[in-house]
């Protein structure tokens, strides 16, 4: 099930699927953020605005508006697609 990157918890693993917005692809593109990549939700602020991910091996910060424009599925441990 696709869910916005802005609802995912803290320790979670997930899978980008697609970007919302085209303003924002490309941006993110640059980041390592492609579709396919496996990301870890890492921490999250505490008024949760930004929150980090770790994705191709760094830390990047985004903002809560950038995160909701990143769909993804959640990795589960019955999951073919490690």
């Amino acid at each position: 099930m696709d869910r916005r990157l802005s609802e995912i918890k803290v320790g979670k693993s997930v899978i980008i699927k697609f970007f919302e917005n085209d303003d924002i692809f490309l941006k993110l593109m640059e980041m390592g953020c492609v579709p396919g990549e496996i990301i870890i939700v890492d921490q999250v602020a505490p008024l949760g605005d930004p929150i980090s991910i770790l994705v191709s091996g760094y830390h990047l910060s985004l903002r809560l508006n950038e995160a909701e424009n990143i769909w993804v599925e959640e990795i589960t441990a019955s999951s073919n697609t490690i």
